[in-house]
């Protein structure tokens, strides 16, 4: 099971924090992605960190609706996150190829149709941090759970 930090009854502040099997899980496919084998369409997601300036990676699943790119926080507001929220840009990388982009969060109010999509697609990986909530879920029951699943579309430049 997954540890949650202090005030996870708040949705604002949900943050699960990876068991070791999961660090070791995610490491195996950052190290696939970074080698340039792209595990379902993974990347490694590279941001300034918001406090020290240097790098932070860590695998992400971008999902593309209607021709436009998202990120989803499916362990809610991580460290990621909060670094992407205050630089506002950062890469999508496989192998050598670079994506710079830049990031603009979205309301709650915009995420149910994105976070059913998500489900659609990655419920096998990350099913088990949405607490039973499924791609069939009603847009109320996507809404009510929107506040712990930071959504972000994402505006890539052209490849460095």
């Amino acid at each position: 099971m997954t540890a949650a930090t202090p005030g996870a009854a708040d949705p604002s502040r949900r943050n699960l924090v990876p068991t070791r099997f999961e660090t070791s899980f995610n490491r195996a496919v950052g190290w696939l992605t970074a080698h340039g084998v792209s595990v379902y369409g993974s990347r490694v997601l590279a941001v300034r960190g918001r406090t020290s300036g240097e790098w932070r990676t860590n695998p992400v699943n971008p999902l593309t609706v209607d021709g436009h790119r998202y990120l989803v926080a499916p362990r809610g507001h991580t460290q990621w996150v909060r670094n992407l929220r205050v630089a506002g840009t950062g890469e999508l990388r496989v192998g050598r190829r670079v994506e710079t982009f830049t990031a603009v969060e979205l309301a709650d109010a915009d995420k149910p149709d994105l976070l059913r999509a998500y489900l659609r697609r990655w419920r096998w990986e990350v099913g088990q941090f949405f607490d039973g909530v499924g791609p069939s879920a009603s847009d109320a029951e996507l809404l009510a759970i929107a506040p712990g699943y930071p959504v972000f579309a994402v505006t890539t430049s052209r490849p460095a």
